[in-house]
């Protein structure tokens, strides 16, 4: 009975410490979960929504992906890259009318995957060996009245079309693997 009971605290404690979060239904979307730290619910028109900054931050960490709505009606999608900012959107977007605005928050951040993190974010995932997977839609124009600095995986099968799409407020910037 001794070893039973150690053997479901072990499986406890591990089912515990290895676990993802899925956002939404808990359908995920990835079928590979050992290597995911983030997911999202499986066919959900919907999207992730990236930080809107009013002032583009010059002391982020490298990966930093954001809305960069300085001019709202010249809202651009931009990464950090090698210490400087890199445009992601093909034109401009409209962040003014259908975004709400909040002020800016700094010294709160959520860290998923470890108890800290020196990295600043919203969201911060710290983990070497797990990744983030996108809310997936097969099509943009499934997703009703997308806000601006959303962003989602396309995967449509029947095309052969995979993609980064993101959304400045006007248009979606569609991006492929190289």
């Amino acid at each position: 009975m001794k070893k039973y009971i150690t053997l479901f605290v072990i499986a406890l404690v591990y089912t515990n410490t290895s676990a993802q979060v899925i956002l939404g239904d808990q359908t995920k979307a990835s079928t590979n979960t050992t290597a995911v730290l983030l997911d999202f619910e499986k066919d959900a028109a919907r999207g992730l929504l990236l930080p809107t900054v009013s002032v583009l931050p010059t002391t982020v960490e490298d990966g930093t992906i954001l809305l960069d709505a300085v001019s709202g009606t010249a809202a651009r999608v931009k990464v950090r890259k090698n210490g400087a900012w890199f445009d992601l959107s093909t034109t401009n977007g409209d962040a003014t009318t259908t975004r709400p605005t909040a002020a800016d928050k700094t010294d709160t951040k959520a860290v998923i995957g470890a108890e800290t993190s020196s990295a600043d974010g919203v969201l911060v995932l710290e983990s070497t060996t797990k990744a983030m997977v996108l809310p997936t839609v097969t099509n943009t124009d499934l997703i009703i009245n997308p806000s601006p600095g959303m962003m989602v995986y396309v995967k449509d099968a029947s095309k052969d079309k995979h993609l980064l799409a993101l959304f400045n407020g006007s248009s979606w910037a569609y991006w492929a693997a190289q």
